[in-house]
Protein backbone atom coordinates (compact mmCIF):
# COMPACT_ATOMS: atom_id res chain seq x y z
CA UNK A 1 0.00 0.00 0.00
CA UNK A 2 1.16 3.51 -0.80
CA UNK A 3 2.58 5.53 2.18
CA UNK A 4 0.67 8.68 1.09
CA UNK A 5 -2.57 6.72 1.02
CA UNK A 6 -1.91 5.26 4.48
CA UNK A 7 -1.16 8.73 5.87
CA UNK A 8 -4.28 10.19 4.23
CA UNK A 9 -6.51 7.43 5.60
CA UNK A 10 -4.93 7.81 9.06
CA UNK A 11 -5.49 11.59 9.06
CA UNK A 12 -9.08 11.11 7.84
CA UNK A 13 -9.86 8.55 10.57
CA UNK A 14 -8.23 10.74 13.21
CA UNK A 15 -10.32 13.76 12.11
CA UNK A 16 -13.50 11.63 12.22
CA UNK A 17 -12.62 10.52 15.75
CA UNK A 18 -12.03 14.11 16.92
CA UNK A 19 -15.26 15.36 15.31
CA UNK A 20 -17.24 12.52 16.84
CA UNK A 21 -15.71 13.17 20.28
CA UNK A 22 -16.52 16.89 20.04
CA UNK A 23 -20.12 16.17 19.05
CA UNK A 24 -20.58 13.69 21.89
CA UNK A 25 -19.30 16.33 24.37
CA UNK A 26 -21.77 18.92 23.09
CA UNK A 27 -24.83 19.35 25.27
CA UNK A 28 -28.34 19.98 24.09
CA UNK A 29 -29.63 23.01 25.94
CA UNK A 30 -31.62 23.62 27.94
CA UNK A 31 -30.65 20.86 30.31
CA UNK A 32 -33.78 19.41 31.90
CA UNK A 33 -32.28 19.72 35.40
CA UNK A 34 -31.55 23.42 34.75
CA UNK A 35 -35.11 24.49 33.93
CA UNK A 36 -37.60 22.07 35.50
CA UNK A 37 -37.43 23.52 39.04
CA UNK A 38 -36.66 26.83 40.74
CA UNK A 39 -33.74 25.17 42.57
CA UNK A 40 -32.40 23.90 39.24
CA UNK A 41 -32.51 27.24 37.43
CA UNK A 42 -30.95 29.12 40.36
CA UNK A 43 -28.15 26.53 40.64
CA UNK A 44 -27.51 26.83 36.88
CA UNK A 45 -27.60 30.66 37.15
CA UNK A 46 -24.69 30.53 39.63
CA UNK A 47 -22.84 27.69 37.83
CA UNK A 48 -22.76 29.54 34.48
CA UNK A 49 -21.07 32.67 35.82
CA UNK A 50 -18.49 30.88 37.96
CA UNK A 51 -15.06 29.72 36.82
CA UNK A 52 -11.31 30.28 36.73
CA UNK A 53 -9.42 33.19 35.20
CA UNK A 54 -9.10 33.02 31.42
CA UNK A 55 -11.94 30.53 31.00
CA UNK A 56 -14.82 31.63 28.77
CA UNK A 57 -18.19 31.06 30.39
CA UNK A 58 -20.79 28.74 28.85
CA UNK A 59 -22.95 31.45 27.30
CA UNK A 60 -24.87 28.86 25.28
CA UNK A 61 -26.10 27.33 28.54
CA UNK A 62 -26.79 30.81 29.92
CA UNK A 63 -28.90 31.65 26.85
CA UNK A 64 -30.95 28.52 27.50
CA UNK A 65 -31.80 29.78 31.01
CA UNK A 66 -32.91 33.26 30.01
CA UNK A 67 -36.08 34.27 28.21
CA UNK A 68 -35.21 35.81 24.80
CA UNK A 69 -36.33 39.24 26.10
CA UNK A 70 -34.45 39.02 29.42
CA UNK A 71 -33.15 42.22 31.01
CA UNK A 72 -29.95 42.39 33.07
CA UNK A 73 -29.33 45.38 35.37
CA UNK A 74 -26.18 46.18 37.32
CA UNK A 75 -26.52 48.72 40.11
CA UNK A 76 -24.17 50.34 42.57
CA UNK A 77 -22.58 53.62 43.56
CA UNK A 78 -20.19 55.57 41.33
CA UNK A 79 -16.97 57.29 42.48
CA UNK A 80 -19.03 60.34 43.53
CA UNK A 81 -21.22 58.13 45.73
CA UNK A 82 -24.21 58.52 43.39
CA UNK A 83 -26.44 55.54 42.52
CA UNK A 84 -26.20 54.16 38.98
CA UNK A 85 -27.84 51.45 36.93
CA UNK A 86 -26.70 49.84 33.71
CA UNK A 87 -29.39 47.80 31.94
CA UNK A 88 -28.52 45.41 29.11
CA UNK A 89 -29.95 42.54 27.13
CA UNK A 90 -28.26 39.18 27.62
CA UNK A 91 -25.88 39.38 24.63
CA UNK A 92 -24.72 42.85 25.76
CA UNK A 93 -24.11 41.44 29.24
CA UNK A 94 -22.11 38.51 27.87
CA UNK A 95 -19.97 40.89 25.81
CA UNK A 96 -19.36 43.22 28.78
CA UNK A 97 -18.47 40.27 31.08
CA UNK A 98 -15.99 38.92 28.53
CA UNK A 99 -13.39 36.39 29.63
CA UNK A 100 -12.39 37.19 33.22
CA UNK A 101 -8.75 38.00 33.96
CA UNK A 102 -9.19 36.73 37.53
CA UNK A 103 -11.17 33.79 38.84
CA UNK A 104 -14.77 34.46 39.78
CA UNK A 105 -17.05 32.11 41.68
CA UNK A 106 -20.43 33.18 42.97
CA UNK A 107 -22.28 31.15 45.60
CA UNK A 108 -25.80 31.50 46.91
CA UNK A 109 -25.79 31.65 50.72
CA UNK A 110 -29.45 32.46 51.46
CA UNK A 111 -32.69 32.66 49.49
CA UNK A 112 -36.16 34.08 49.91
CA UNK A 113 -38.69 32.98 47.29
CA UNK A 114 -42.09 34.53 46.61
CA UNK A 115 -44.35 32.78 44.12
CA UNK A 116 -47.68 33.72 42.63
CA UNK A 117 -49.19 31.80 39.71
CA UNK A 118 -46.57 31.43 37.00
CA UNK A 119 -44.25 34.18 38.33
CA UNK A 120 -41.62 33.94 41.03
CA UNK A 121 -39.29 36.43 42.64
CA UNK A 122 -36.05 35.12 44.15
CA UNK A 123 -34.11 37.32 46.55
CA UNK A 124 -30.74 35.53 46.56
CA UNK A 125 -27.88 36.56 48.85
CA UNK A 126 -24.49 35.72 47.36
CA UNK A 127 -20.79 35.63 48.11
CA UNK A 128 -18.03 35.81 45.52
CA UNK A 129 -14.50 34.46 45.62
CA UNK A 130 -11.49 34.68 43.28
CA UNK A 131 -10.66 30.99 43.85
CA UNK A 132 -13.03 28.04 44.00
CA UNK A 133 -14.13 27.82 47.67
CA UNK A 134 -11.60 30.57 48.47
CA UNK A 135 -11.94 33.53 50.82
CA UNK A 136 -14.96 35.77 50.26
CA UNK A 137 -14.16 38.89 48.22
CA UNK A 138 -17.64 40.39 47.94
CA UNK A 139 -21.24 39.87 49.02
CA UNK A 140 -24.55 41.19 47.80
CA UNK A 141 -28.08 40.34 46.80
CA UNK A 142 -29.42 39.21 43.42
CA UNK A 143 -33.04 40.02 42.63
CA UNK A 144 -34.14 37.39 40.08
CA UNK A 145 -37.52 37.29 38.34
CA UNK A 146 -38.65 33.92 36.97
CA UNK A 147 -41.49 32.85 34.71
CA UNK A 148 -42.91 29.38 34.17
CA UNK A 149 -44.50 28.84 30.74
CA UNK A 150 -46.12 25.54 31.79
CA UNK A 151 -43.15 23.50 30.54
CA UNK A 152 -40.11 25.10 32.16
CA UNK A 153 -38.70 28.02 34.14
CA UNK A 154 -37.19 31.08 32.45
CA UNK A 155 -35.11 33.90 33.91
CA UNK A 156 -36.93 37.08 32.83
CA UNK A 157 -34.63 39.55 34.55
CA UNK A 158 -32.12 40.00 37.29
CA UNK A 159 -30.27 42.79 38.99
CA UNK A 160 -27.93 42.99 41.91
CA UNK A 161 -26.32 45.35 44.34
CA UNK A 162 -23.18 44.69 46.34
CA UNK A 163 -22.73 45.02 50.05
CA UNK A 164 -20.88 48.18 51.12
CA UNK A 165 -20.16 49.85 54.44
CA UNK A 166 -23.29 51.96 53.97
CA UNK A 167 -25.27 49.09 52.41
CA UNK A 168 -25.07 46.11 54.73
CA UNK A 169 -26.99 42.93 53.99
CA UNK A 170 -29.92 42.73 56.44
CA UNK A 171 -29.50 40.00 59.06
CA UNK A 172 -32.55 38.11 57.77
CA UNK A 173 -30.76 37.68 54.38
CA UNK A 174 -27.30 36.94 55.79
Amino acid sequence: MNIKLIKSVTVFLFMCLITNAQESNKKDYPLKEDVETIDGIIKAYYDVISGPAGQPRDWERDLSLHHPNALISVTGMDKNNKPYIISQNLSEYHKSFGVPKIGFWEYEIERETQKFGNITHVWSTYETTAEKNGPVTERGINSIQLYNDGNRWWILSWMFDSERTDNQIPKKHD
